[in-house]
């Protein structure tokens, strides 16, 4: 199995045995889920790691965390005026 790297400077495994591979899940309108531990090359040539079990990695790029997702794709409602009480 081939491994593409978008940038000449990473490190090609000789071979990705099952052992080594990643679950990636793709949430239609949310983030991209991604078994960790994970390491993120970001354009800037610096290096994101988390060692969380599973990460979500942003898409919609409204979240302030970069490259990791802050639920900011998320619809926000403003909750229903509530009810005007009597007075006692």
């Amino acid at each position: 199995m081939a491994v593409d790297c978008p940038r000449p400077d990473c490190p090609r495994p000789a071979a990705l045995g099952e052992a080594d591979a990643r679950r990636v899940s793709v949430e239609p309108g949310g983030p991209v889920l991604v078994e960790g531990p994970v390491e993120i090359a970001l354009e800037d040539g610096t290096v994101a790691r988390s060692d969380r079990f599973v990460v979500a990695l942003c898409t919609c790029r409204r979240s302030r965390t970069q490259p990791w997702c802050d639920t900011s794709h998320r619809r926000r409602e403003r909750p229903a005026t509530p009810d005007v009480r009597s007075p006692r």
